[in-house]
């Protein structure tokens, strides 16, 4: 759902407005065992840009991190603002993933519950439409579902495809 604001207004968007590193991102790959196999949960971009997008679409819940940052500090903050759930357990280190366009994703997994029905995120604003002069607000995500792995290797965005893989791979469950 867009909401317009004010240009200029990022007023309840619940964004900081520290400096991020366009280089870096850190994020989360929740998982949940489903008898021998098991989900993971990705959530779908929000935005004009994204709304008629699907397979292929999909992502991580990730964001930017400051230098000096600690990636899992950061992928824990920006989990919870993309899904509004404070992720918590175990976490397994990933590695350090190059996007196509030369951004570097530091992911993590963890094993938790995510109640679809919980789903809510932080938004941010953009021209829209273009040259229009009006601000409009977005959800940084729109929505979050559980897929198997087939499946989420279909709907994650491809350069993320390989954090899917290397979870699956730490389970034992590798696709054939």
């Amino acid at each position: 759902m867009a909401r317009t604001i004010a240009k200029g207004s990022l007023k309840g968007s619940g964004k900081k407005s520290t400096k991020k590193s366009g280089k870096r991102s850190a994020g989360v790959l929740m998982f949940r065992r489903v008898g021998e196999s098991a989900d993971v949960l990705l959530v779908h971009p929000g935005g004009p840009f994204w709304a008629k997008k699907d397979d292929g679409a999909w992502s991580i819940p990730k964001g930017l991190f400051d230098e000096g940052e600690d990636a899992l500090t950061a992928a824990k903050r920006e989990f919870e603002e993309e899904t509004g759930l404070r992720p918590d357990g175990a976490f397994i280190d990933l590695g350090v993933f190059k996007q196509p366009s030369g951004k570097e994703i530091s992911a993590f997994a963890v094993e938790g519950a995510f109640d679809l029905e919980s789903f809510r995120s932080n938004s941010f604003a953009m021209e829209w439409p273009p040259r229009s002069g009006h601000m409009t607000e977005f959800p940084e995500a729109d929505r979050a579902g559980w897929f198997g792995p087939q499946q989420a290797l279909e709907k994650i965005i491809k350069g993320q495809r390989p954090i899917v893989q290397a979870l699956l791979e730490r389970l034992g469950l590798a696709p054939r």
